[in-house]
């Protein structure tokens, strides 16, 4: 594995275009880690909010909409695609990578707090909503999740229906717990040690560069022995390494509790967990959902954290009966 590694570092940082005789970077665009949509107009995106994100639709824009919220911070939308299925069933599906996050513009840690993300969904929403009778639905994975309660936390009236599944916890406290029960990551698996070799030659503090070496650490989400359950690989376009650790630093300094208003939330939640996350489990979701009035738990069997790809057919048949009833 290391061998082979090696030989990808070393061709994309040592490449030589023989026409021009030029030496590729390795923070040259579009080299290490896909191009974001600043960089490649081809890309579908929006402007909002003082950011440009990437972001696509399916199904008629009339009907009642989702908005996907995918995890992270820093993740990206790819894996939760399955999720443009409730398009056949009568639902405009938004999907868009979060400020900093996928293929979504970059910016500088300083800007990122979580109002700013709760502010970012308000403006894709806004952005993409026909009339004021159009019902919005979140569904959100992880920190998407958590994202999805911080704005019905400061908009109870916004939403008509919430899917929640494993959102880590609702106050820093208990996510930050939930946090140290996933780590698997060991000194000396080959997961680390491709990680710190690689690290050894991407020594740099560009995007890319730290876009790349997140992607690597993601390896440890479905290594051999993970604690959530996954499987194997999951796909993903591009990880937001700074976003992540800003966006980490800040709930850290500014802890978060997203429950201080959600009793104003009398509509049902569907509240979903996985049956082989070993760090989550059913005690630990009991716990997160009954800060909300009502919510149905329902656990999703075979799968892992990454519920929308490695559980999706479960997943689809709960979720469906669910969101049936709000139109």
């Amino acid at each position: 594995m290391k061998n082979l590694l090696l030989v990808f570092v070393a061709a994309a940082m040592a490449a030589i275009t023989f026409s021009s005789c030029e030496i590729l970077e390795p923070n040259d665009p579009g080299l290490l880690v896909p191009l974001t949509v600043d960089q490649d107009p081809s890309l579908p995106s929006i402007a909002v909010n003082g950011t440009q994100l990437h972001s696509e639709t399916f199904g008629n824009p009339n009907d009642p909409m989702i908005v996907v919220l995918h995890g992270g911070p820093g993740g990206d939308y790819r894996s939760m695609l399955n999720c443009s299925k409730f398009s056949a069933d009568s639902f405009l599906v938004v999907f868009y990578d979060q400020r900093g996050s996928g293929l979504s513009r970059r910016h500088n840690k300083e800007i990122y707090t979580i109002q700013l993300f709760i502010d970012d969904l308000d403006a894709v929403i806004n952005y993409y909503r026909r009339n004021p009778n159009q019902k919005v639905i979140l569904i959100g994975q992880s920190w998407g999740a958590m994202l999805a309660t911080a704005y019905i936390n400061e908009h109870p009236g916004a939403v008509s229906g919430v899917v929640l599944m494993e959102p880590g916890g609702l106050t820093w406290h208990d996510a930050e717990e939930y946090i140290k029960r996933c780590r698997s990551l060991k000194p000396f698996d080959e997961t680390s040690n491709d990680y710190v070799y690689l690290d050894q030659i991407l020594t740099g503090d560009d995007h890319n560069e730290l876009d790349y070496k997140a992607a690597l650490q993601a390896a440890a989400d479905y290594s051999k022995g993970n604690r959530v359950g996954n499987p194997g690989p999951y796909p993903f376009w591009r990880k937001g390494a700074v976003c992540n650790s800003a966006a980490t630093e800040y709930a850290r300094n500014h802890p978060f509790d997203f429950t201080t208003n959600l009793q104003q939330f009398t509509t049902n939640v569907l509240f979903a967990y996985s049956q082989l996350n070993e760090a989550y489990g059913k005690a630990h979701a009991q716990m997160v959902s009954s800060a909300f009035p009502k919510a149905q738990l329902v656990e999703i069997m075979g799968t892992g954290h990454e519920i929308p790809y490695f559980g999706w057919n479960r997943f689809y048949a709960v979720a469906r009966t669910y969101l049936n009833t709000i139109k």
